[in-house]
């Protein structure tokens, strides 16, 4: 999921509680060989950095919570990385928010 961040699109702090809207699923597609979002009339191929956000996004974890996590995992996890693809997918209404 590239796309570029738009000024218009409600920022993703990291006090919020992200999880998957209740029309969406995250799932492994064994023929692409990847996570995918299932959303209505849509698939969305993850890469792997974004299977990993979304999969620790249960709406009980903050983002910086989910960062952390991240960072545990991987040896670098590039600054407000997370949020901006959050912001991306709360924009397609993919990702609801609970304030933190």
């Amino acid at each position: 999921m590239d796309a570029t961040d738009s000024p218009t699109r409600p920022a993703v702090s990291t006090s919020d509680r992200p999880r998957l809207a209740r029309h969406v699923r995250l799932t492994f597609d064994a023929s692409r060989g990847r996570h995918v979002l299932l959303h209505p009339e849509t698939v969305v191929v993850l890469n792997r950095s974004g299977a990993a956000i979304l999969e620790l996004c249960d709406g009980r974890r903050t983002v910086a919570e989910v960062e952390a996590e991240l960072g545990t995992r991987y040896e670098h996890v590039p600054d407000d990385e997370v949020c901006r693809f959050l912001t991306r997918l709360v924009a397609r209404r993919c990702v609801e928010l609970t304030d933190g």
